[in-house]
């Protein structure tokens, strides 16, 4: 991949990060609350879903244009032919060196998949209508596998100070929530979630190839 190409990854990559934060934002609040130990109602409920909008999606702009550029960067540095078994963890590095959690593991391999296997089914690249549709199923599938750790994470966060869930042990946050809440509470709010981070895959990876591909194209006519 050439110079112009990495450029195009960063630019593209903030602007989808800022328009998916824009987007989604109040459905993620509403996800945190529904997770939280107090119940939904208690930790606030419906009021002030877009408090702290403006300064999210600002925060987001350098965070995803800096994970789309490193994880281009390393596609690029672990070249290998489309049809090698390799591709799979190329992809699972890449967005390891880009963002190091379970859920990008899972989203941007299957992500690659599902547009490989839709472009092998049509004979051409996909369009980026449908790398978006590529995004929201990948989405939304790891989504729903890495909920218990979202739901960990959360209780993390709301852990009074000093006890051994507030030390940021995930495995102790899992076990309390299996002893009280079973299965449901390990997945509490997974369809919040999963109609968020789909939503969001669909706008955040096709705001990003459609950015990208205009961005390229410019640098290609101005070249």
């Amino acid at each position: 991949m050439e110079q112009p190409g990495f450029t195009a990854s960063l630019v593209a990559g903030g602007v989808a990060g800022a328009s998916v934060d824009l987007i989604l934002f109040p459905l993620d609040t509403i996800k945190t609350r529904l997770q939280s130990p107090q119940g939904f109602y208690k930790a606030g409920g419906f009021r002030g879903i877009y408090a702290g909008v403006p300064s999210a999606a600002i925060g987001s702009f350098p965070n995803a244009a800096a994970f789309f550029l490193t994880y281009e960067y390393v596609k690029w540095c672990l070249y290998t032919d489309s049809s090698s078994y390799l591709m799979p963890v190329k992809h699972m590095l890449a967005a390891s060196a880009g963002e190091v959690i379970p859920f990008s593991l899972v989203q941007f391999p299957l992500w690659e998949f599902l547009k490989a296997l839709w472009s092998w089914r049509q004979e051409h690249v996909v369009d980026s209508w449908q790398s978006a549709v590529c995004g929201a199923f990948a989405g939304g599938f790891a989504a729903a596998v890495t909920t218990p750790l979202d739901v960990a994470k959360t209780r993390i966060m709301l852990a009074k100070a000093g006890s051994s869930v507030a030390g940021g042990n995930v495995l102790s946050a899992l076990r309390g929530v299996w002893r009280s809440q079973g299965l449901a509470g390990l997945f509490a709010g997974v369809f919040p979630r999963m109609a968020s981070i789909s939503l969001g895959g669909f706008i955040f990876l096709g705001a990003y190839d459609q950015t990208r591909c205009l961005l390229s194209k410019v640098g290609r006519e101005g070249s």
